[in-house]
């Protein structure tokens, strides 16, 4: 095997990036649904504020699975992944200022890292795109 076949071989970014958010946010989404009222106190985050942070993240994986499962992902469709996952990240942070929530050290560190793990995501999908 030569060393082109070997890069040629390797899948891309952007597929590789959709899939990972597909499936942590798929999970990330089901928890949230299902566990809101453990991790509402558990965190010190309103219950609501989870229950409904899972189901709005339902149909979002599913779009998600939609992108990624075609021949080539459409790039309006890849945009507005990217653009949706920035200003999750940014209104997850802009959360923690507002005084809209007062949670716990554990759930600041919940809100920043997951707000962080999105804001990957759309940075990597970011990249993929333009090299596609």
């Amino acid at each position: 095997m030569t060393a082109a076949t070997a890069v040629a071989r390797r899948p891309a970014l952007l597929p590789r990036a959709l899939w990972a958010d597909a499936i942590l946010t798929g999970g990330f989404a089901a928890g949230l649904a299902v566990a809101a009222g453990p991790l509402a106190g558990l965190l010190d985050l309103p219950e609501p504020l989870l229950r409904w942070a899972g189901i709005v993240l339902l149909p979002f994986t599913a779009f998600l699975v939609y992108l990624v499962t075609r021949p080539a992902p459409p790039r309006r469709g890849v945009q507005a992944v990217i653009a949706v996952n920035a200003l999750w990240a940014v209104d997850s942070l802009a959360l923690l200022f507002t005084g809209w929530v007062d949670p716990n050290p554990l759930g600041v560190a919940f809100v920043a890292g997951q707000a962080l793990l999105v804001a990957a995501f759309a940075e990597f999908q970011f990249m993929g795109l333009r090299r596609s």
